[in-house]
């Protein structure tokens, strides 16, 4: 299961050696509900190889800041402190897991 990522808990979340995929989306946003399914198949199925969290940007929006997102779904993947990748709207989960690839195997 994907985790509920609060700034509070962020440097907890992204300060890991594995690389950490965030969702930024909203309730009331039906392309981010799109994707809800994907990005907790993506949780199951990379579990001990990366972190996948969901950011709220209603309940979180200093971190939505800190991104910089301007449209939602955004999806960041993030490794060794730094965005190397990131996607805005509703990709495939094909693409979400490609992106998650690369930053496993570089």
């Amino acid at each position: 299961m994907a985790a509920n990522v609060t700034k509070e808990n962020f440097k907890e979340i992204i300060n890991t050696d594995k690389p950490v995929l965030l969702d930024f989306w909203a309730s009331w946003c039906m392309p981010c509900r799109m994707i809800a399914p994907s990005i907790e198949n993506i949780s199951e199925k990379y579990a001990g190889k990366a972190v996948v969290g969901k950011v709220n940007i209603d309940e979180q929006r200093s971190l939505a800041e800190q991104f910089g997102v301007m449209s939602i779904p955004s999806v960041f993947v993030i490794k060794n402190g730094k965005v190397i990748s990131s996607a805005v709207g509703v990709q495939p989960q094909k693409y979400y897991e490609s992106i998650l690839e690369k930053a496993i195997a570089g």
